[in-house]
């Protein structure tokens, strides 16, 4: 019984974060549908923070990947016109943040190249 719960609670999970995911994609003019193939979601996000596609592969790195998924947080937050307490929340609570930014007023404004 315990174990179906905790499935449940993960599948739940699961489900809100991509949905979140999704809405923010598709507000930063990318298809919503790339939060739900693996490696995929990260270039997307990548192309939102405006950083290189080649930074994909620093994900691979351990504890590097954990300073590039806050700086790409922090580049995420900024092109929704947030801070950096918010890329925290992003990077650390994504069941919230990420469908208060796909569900939320706030608007994408792309990075300059």
């Amino acid at each position: 019984m315990q174990e179906k719960i905790g499935l449940l609670f993960s599948v739940l999970v699961a489900v809100i974060v991509i949905a979140g995911l999704w809405k923010t994609f598709v507000k930063a003019g990318q298809p919503g549908w790339g939060a739900i193939i693996p490696f995929f979601n990260v270039y997307l996000m990548l192309k939102i923070a405006g950083r290189p596609g080649w930074w994909l592969l620093l994900f691979f790195i351990p504890l590097v990947n954990f300073v590039i998924m806050i700086i790409v947080s922090i580049d995420i937050a900024k092109a929704f016109g947030h801070g950096v307490g918010y890329a925290l929340g992003l990077t650390f609570i994504p069941i919230i943040f990420y469908p208060m930014l796909g569900f939320g007023s706030s608007t994408y404004t792309p990075r300059a190249a």
